[in-house]
């Protein structure tokens, strides 16, 4: 059949019929075996129940019985199969904006020289960015040693924003600020998205990474059309690096580790980047113009001419008419097991 009307999912169920013909050849030998036992030889039909306890099937009754289970099969498959017809047009949207957030959670960004700390400073930001979002399609990797994709470029920014509460240091197992295998988990991401659209980062760290090569790696990026946008988190003063157990982290040498934003590093990024570098603070014009220097794409963010078919699946027919089938065996067996306890009473 044409997928125009009436068709299956999976049609593929349907093969389960071929298990029918050998139970139909199980079911006859059993029952001509039975039918040459001593038994059947020497005693009379119709005095075997009593012998045995149990009542042989007549021929009608088992072929019956088997044609009954063997309706019951079909109507299963053909569940399975998924018959539906009748679909629904929807229109795909494919906004030209895609911004993918860098964020850092190394053990620096516990540091509280801004309130209530870095993370949280962080985190407060990726929420402004959520909100005033209303164009692009937004990601989220948290990076450390290694990166952690929280939620690829997409158009549900609510994925990210349940997922910030539940970022924090202590998602990496070992401690670092690698920014390189960041920028290359993003690449990936970023390629799978349409040529002609918008593809740009968003680092929020407080540049205290010791990493060789990361101008030129961002410059790389900018040359394939991935822009770098960076954004600040703390002070030029900095403050001491709390360790697991909230005591101040203690360095080699015997002193307190301090921490301090890296502005000027961060800066020479966000220029190798083509992008714009802003220090986080408690206003909305930080967000406001890194979502306005994102949303530079040649596509319209409105519906394209890409349509794709929701089909209005009737899996649920059979499965009721199964269900309203089987019921009344149930029930038949429930009053059997009832009745068996109150004839062994009146014995």
């Amino acid at each position: 059949m044409t997928e125009e009307g009436f068709h299956f999912a999976q049609p593929a169920w349907f093969w389960g019929l071929l298990l029918l013909p050998p139970v139909a050849w199980w079911l006859w030998r059993s029952a001509a075996k039975a039918a040459r036992t001593p038994v059947q030889r020497y005693a009379d039909p119709h005095l075997l129940p009593h012998l045995s306890g149990t009542r042989a099937l007549a021929t009608s009754e088992r072929w019956g019985r088997f044609f009954a289970w063997s309706a019951l099969w079909l109507i299963l498959l053909t569940a399975m199969a998924g018959p539906r017809w009748g679909y629904t047009d929807v229109r795909l949207f494919q906004p030209g904006d895609n911004l993918l957030v860098l964020l850092d959670v190394s053990r620096s960004m516990e540091t509280a020289d801004v309130a209530p700390s870095r993370l949280g400073r962080a985190r407060q930001e990726i929420q402004d960015l959520i909100m005033q979002n209303r164009r692009l399609r937004l990601g989220l990797i948290a990076f450390a040693s290694v990166p952690h994709v929280i939620a690829p470029v997409t158009e549900d920014s609510r994925t990210i924003l349940l997922a910030l509460p539940a970022l924090a240091t202590d998602l990496a197992r070992l401690q670092g600020s690698r920014l390189h295998a960041a920028l290359d988990r993003a690449k990936i991401l970023l390629e799978s998205l349409p040529e002609d659209s918008a593809r740009s980062l968003l680092l929020i760290s407080d540049g205290d990474f010791d990493e060789s090569g990361l101008t030129e790696h961002v410059r790389e990026l900018q040359d394939a059309g991935v822009a770098l946008h960076v954004l600040g988190i703390g002070t030029r003063d900095g403050g001491d690096v709390p360790g697991p157990r909230g005591s101040p982290l203690i360095g080699p040498n015997g002193t307190p580790v301090r921490s301090a934003l890296e502005e000027d590093r961060l800066q020479s990024l966000a220029e190798a980047g083509g992008g714009l570098y802003r220090r986080a603070d408690y206003r909305d014009d930080d967000t406001a113009e890194i979502l306005k220097a994102a949303a530079v794409s040649t596509l319209p963010p409105q519906a394209g001419d890409d349509r794709t078919r929701v089909w209005h699946d009737r899996y649920y027919i059979p499965v009721l008419l199964l269900a309203a089938l089987l019921l009344p065996r149930f029930k038949g067996r429930a009053r059997h097991r009832r009745r068996e306890p109150q004839q062994e009473g009146a014995q």
